[in-house]
């Protein structure tokens, strides 16, 4: 059944006055169209009454006009040029001059059997006021109503409650009284331990102040919490709500924007109002740099920017003449770079804490969060999975945990198992495995070929990427594609750069050395290759010719390049250079190996998919192990020692215990 709405019944008023307005003396809404409707003279209807066409007259005694019906089968004949409806009566108004006059022609018509139908008199119409309130005042009222509840609708989409439109300055941020109703604490924010401790000392000095206070220290004024996507911002911003205990305003950067002039500054205004009447609080503000982007320098780029006038307000109330004491301003960005300088000088934001991508160990933490309702057996290793996801984010891995359960659920699983993991991530990465997928004999062994030579140089290049699996089962929009492990390296050397590039272009050098023609199926691998040659040369300074200089400009309003046309030449040779370079490097090393180049692509092409130990199988061990293996396996090695450790503690005390106990029982059978 429909849910009941308001809206129902609108409809039905509304049929109903449309019903009551448009229905005509027939009491049936078929009524006979202007189409349907003729003016004729007085002598044409006694000539159409002596030849049998009539079917009813209706006389209007007040305005001396008639209604002359015709019949079905004469519509034809009187209405030749449209095509009338069964269901209607077509009929003729004709103006007559004495009512005696008609009577007697219509007596004389029925008399001489042509005319059979009734002669009927219109009735003066009863209850005036009624009907003038039908057809003059309810059709006002029915737009006054409709005007009514626009208005309402735009209140309740603005700032809602009575008043309408003319709240719409009012703050529409959500107040909380107690964060605790969220429900949500830094227990349940895993890893981000540094950003974790620059918040929690915010809290800290909302619960006890005098303990800063009494060192000369100052409440901070903001918090600025930047990162990339799903890092977690708007997590630790609901986690210092449920940990204060203070009150709570959060809202989006976009509730300030609004379609009139001059609201946005008055909604920045009225918050600042509401927050310093329930001081101390904190204020919340998410995605920041939809109103606080960087001012431009250029008057002509717009008069009344709406947008700077309410940054302006922002700038006001965060630090003006009007000192807002205890009230903290938390913000949160993936854009920093775009916004205002003033916006992020001290004493506005006196802070900015970096909300990064989780490492190795965080990953971990953050799987132990996200795991806890998911059913798991006992083949599900939360380290190997933090292995598997490099450069997740915390959103990254909740939709891993959450792929996971769906495909075990897919597979009617009673638990979620590692391959289950597995396949989450590949689908993540990739794209949907697309099964039904139809490519020829020649196309799969051009793409084995391909992810072969991939693999093949990522074996032997000394910084490339630790390969974990090679597949050519079509994901996504990808033919193929090969995993690997990246190693999560803080500083990037011209060298390692050089290995990626290197094993980026090992596939079109495959297709070239092997099949004797190029395909398409490179484009990927050609775009990042260009995209990191130009970062190279143009920003980390990497190139021969124009070495340890940066190009990078971040003025938003820069309408020309920061170098020449000439040294833009420079740079697009350089870039040409250095991938020439490694493409031929690329197709020397596969040349090497060319047959255990083609031991690899017949694998793939038998068995879709191989892992890292089968090309172990091939080429033998890789003969460059990185520093960080190194430094991972020491770790696993130290962690299994102490775990060994704490056991045997474990198993010593434990045998203690039973000693000691076998000596009592003695004295206790002696008492």
């Amino acid at each position: 059944m429909p849910r009941f709405n308001m809206n129902w019944i609108y409809l039905i008023v509304i049929a109903a006055l449309a019903f009551f307005y448009f229905s005509g003396e027939q009491g049936s809404l078929l009524q006979p169209t202007q189409q349907q409707q003729r003016e004729t003279s007085y002598t044409e209807f006694k000539h159409y009454l002596e030849r049998g066409y009539v079917s009813q007259v209706v006389a209007n005694k007040t305005t001396n006009t008639l209604k002359m019906y015709v019949k079905k089968d004469s519509a034809t004949v009187l209405f030749p040029d449209i095509k009338v409806p069964v269901n209607t009566n077509p009929y003729m108004n004709v103006e007559f001059g004495s009512l005696d006059k008609l009577e007697q022609n219509v007596d004389s018509a029925r008399a001489h059997g042509q005319f059979t139908g009734t002669l009927k008199y219109e009735r003066e119409p009863q209850g005036g006021i009624i009907s003038f309130l039908v057809s003059t005042i309810l059709p006002i009222l029915f737009f006054v109503g409709i005007w009514m509840l626009f208005i309402r609708g735009m209140g309740g989409g603005m700032a809602g409650g009575m008043g309408g439109i003319f709240n719409v300055g009012k703050s529409k941020a959500k107040m909380y009284e107690k964060g605790g109703e969220l429900g949500i604490t830094f227990k349940d924010v895993a890893g981000q331990a540094g950003a974790k401790q620059e918040i929690q000392e915010i809290v800290e000095f909302l619960k006890n102040p005098q303990k800063y206070t009494d060192l000369g220290g100052k409440i901070p004024k903001g918090a600025l919490l930047v990162g990339p996507p799903g890092t977690g911002k708007t997590l630790l911003a609901k986690a210092v709500a449920g940990e204060a205990g203070v009150p709570f305003f959060s809202m989006s950067g976009s509730d300030f924007v609004e379609m009139f002039v001059g609201v946005g500054a008055s909604r920045v205004r009225d918050l600042f109002n509401q927050a310093k009447s329930k001081s101390p609080c904190i204020i919340f503000i998410d995605e920041i740099d939809a109103v606080g982007r960087a001012r431009s320098k250029n008057p002509a780029m717009g008069g009344n920017d709406e947008r700077e006038n309410t940054l302006n307000a922002l700038l006001t109330e965060m630090d003006g003449f009007g000192t807002n004491s205890g009230v903290i301003i938390l913000a949160a960005t993936n854009r920093v770079d775009m916004l205002d300088s003033a916006l992020l000088r001290a004493g506005r934001f006196d802070r900015q804490i970096h909300v990064d991508l989780p490492d190795l160990n965080e990953r971990k933490e953050i799987f132990l969060v996200h795991l806890k309702p998911v059913k798991v057996n006992e083949t599900v290793d939360v380290d190997f999975l933090a292995k598997q996801t490099p450069g997740f984010s915390g959103a990254d891995i909740a939709n891993v945990c959450n792929e996971a359960a769906l495909i075990a659920a897919r597979h009617d699983s009673k638990t979620v198992g590692k391959q289950d993991f597995l396949d989450a991530v590949d689908r993540i990465i990739g794209g949907l495995e697309k099964k039904t997928k139809v490519m020829t004999e020649s196309e799969k062994r051009s793409i084995a070929i391909h992810e072969a030579g991939h693999a093949t140089i990522s074996w032997f290049t000394e910084f490339a990427n630790p390969l974990v699996k090679v597949s050519i089962v079509p994901r996504g929009q990808a033919l193929g594609a090969a995993w690997y492990l990246p190693e999560e390296r803080v500083l990037q050397t011209k060298q390692a750069m050089l290995d990626e590039m290197c094993s980026l272009l090992g596939g079109r050098a495959a297709e070239e050395l092997f099949i004797g023609q190029i395909s398409t199926g490179a484009m990927n691998d050609l775009e990042r290759t260009t995209k990191q040659a130009y970062g190279m040369i143009a920003y980390a300074g990497m190139s021969e010719k124009l070495p340890n200089i940066c190009y990078y400009s971040n003025q938003e309003y820069a309408f020309q390049k920061p170098y020449s046309e000439t040294t833009a030449k420079i740079m697009d040779d350089e870039v040409l250079r250095m991938i020439q370079e490694q493409y031929d490097r690329a197709k020397k090393i596969l040349t090497e190996h060319a047959d255990g180049h083609a031991k690899l692509a017949q694998l793939l092409v038998e068995r879709e998919v191989i892992f890292a130990d089968d090309v172990e199988k091939i080429f033998g061990k890789r003969p460059w192990q990185s520093r960080a293996d190194e430094l991972l396996e020491a770790q696993m090695r130290a962690d299994a020692e102490r775990m060994a450790a704490e056991r045997t503690k474990e198993l010593e005390a434990k045998a203690q215990e039973e000693k000691a106990q076998e000596g009592k029982e003695p004295e206790e059978k002696k008492q």
